[in-house]
């Protein structure tokens, strides 16, 4: 069993403590962009230098597994295959887990394209059959599924229709998901202001129809603030509700959002570019489980993480007071 889903059991069964808070290294960014996608190459000191390859990404990949902190990884179809080949998953309690699907408004980083100022629309490229069949060498039982909902009934339908064929697709071949809802991409006449309540909403009523066999394993969000937060952690126990990662903000953002995030109800965090930009990103997941775990307050943790990199004889990209600062707009609300 992985650490995921003994996490997972302890959590819904009333038994939670800091301990079973869940970190997810978002490595999928190749889903959405493209050679620039994979983050900066950093020198021996920490300064970047470019942009990884692909192969650079996958060693980056094989570090944080070797680490063995986090508990979930995610990747894309592709990456996956190269690493179960590798057998790298074989024996680890890290949960593998792969992007299942591709939505319009994840096209962010591709250079020229506007795609992410329309209404996002469903696509996917990865084939879950593939995938089960694959199995071990190159497969996984958990995906990702992201929507994304813009109060544009036409937009919003395609989503939710896709979302239904989805599930039964998963259903069909064992296969288990999480649950992606981004905030509005191309929002139609919705008040800035009620979109952390727009969310929820759409959250508990696109669920409230699914069975147990075929509901999302947990959530993956914006932390909008916490009274938002709290009101959707509380509505449904049975609910695991988790924060992802945004921009890459501060270090200091980093860790206020894992701490403000976990106080006010989130049980996982599932980090991407918070991760993939650090200057060492192994440290500054060892860092995260030490501020989960409520061994450095954060304003500490960045001070740890800035000496740490000196260790290393890396150069940090931002000044300690720089990096001491919340920068993130509902992180600021309970700092």
């Amino acid at each position: 069993m992985s650490r995921m889903d003994e996490k997972l059991r302890n959590i819904r069964a009333g038994r939670y403590t800091k301990k079973d808070f869940m970190l997810a290294d978002a490595k999928d960014n190749d889903m959405g962009g493209g050679c620039t996608s994979m983050g900066p190459r950093r020198t021996k000191d920490g300064s970047a230098n470019g942009f990884r390859s692909r192969q650079e990404y996958l060693q980056e990949i094989r570090t944080v597994l070797k680490q063995d902190i986090v508990d979930i990884m995610l990747v894309s179809a592709s990456n996956l295959e190269v690493l179960q080949n590798e057998g790298l998953f074989k024996g680890s309690h890290v949960q593998p887990a792969i992007r299942a699907n591709d939505t319009t408004d994840c096209w962010g980083g591709l250079r020229g394209g506007n795609y992410v100022s329309t209404p996002s629309r469903p696509f996917r490229t990865a084939n879950i059959k593939r995938l089960r069949e694959s199995q071990p060498n190159g497969g996984t039982d958990l995906g990702l599924y992201s929507v994304t909902f813009n109060n544009d009934i036409d937009a919003d339908m395609r989503s939710l229709e896709a979302y239904a064929e989805f599930r039964s697709e998963a259903s069909a071949n064992g296969f288990r998901h999480f649950l992606e809802v981004f905030n509005p991409n191309a929002a139609s006449r919705l008040d800035k202001e009620k979109i952390p309540q727009f969310v929820n909403d759409h959250i508990v009523r696109a669920l409230a129809g699914v069975m147990d066999a075929d509901r999302p394993l947990f959530l993956k969000m914006p932390f909008n603030g916490p009274e938002a937060m709290e009101e959707l952690c509380s509505y449904d126990s049975s609910l695991v509700v988790g924060v992802l990662g945004g921009g890459a903000g501060t270090t200091r953002d980093t860790f206020e959002l894992l701490r403000q995030a976990e106080k006010f109800g989130a049980r996982l965090a599932l980090f991407g570019r918070k991760i993939n930009m650090a200057e060492s990103p192994v440290t500054m997941v060892s860092t995260m489980r030490r501020v989960v775990d409520g061994d450095l307050g954060t304003e500490e943790a960045v001070r740890f993480y800035h000496s740490e990199l000196d260790k290393l004889g890396m150069r940090p990209t931002r000044s300690l007071e720089e990096d001491s600062k919340i920068t993130e707009a509902p992180l600021r609300k309970a700092a």
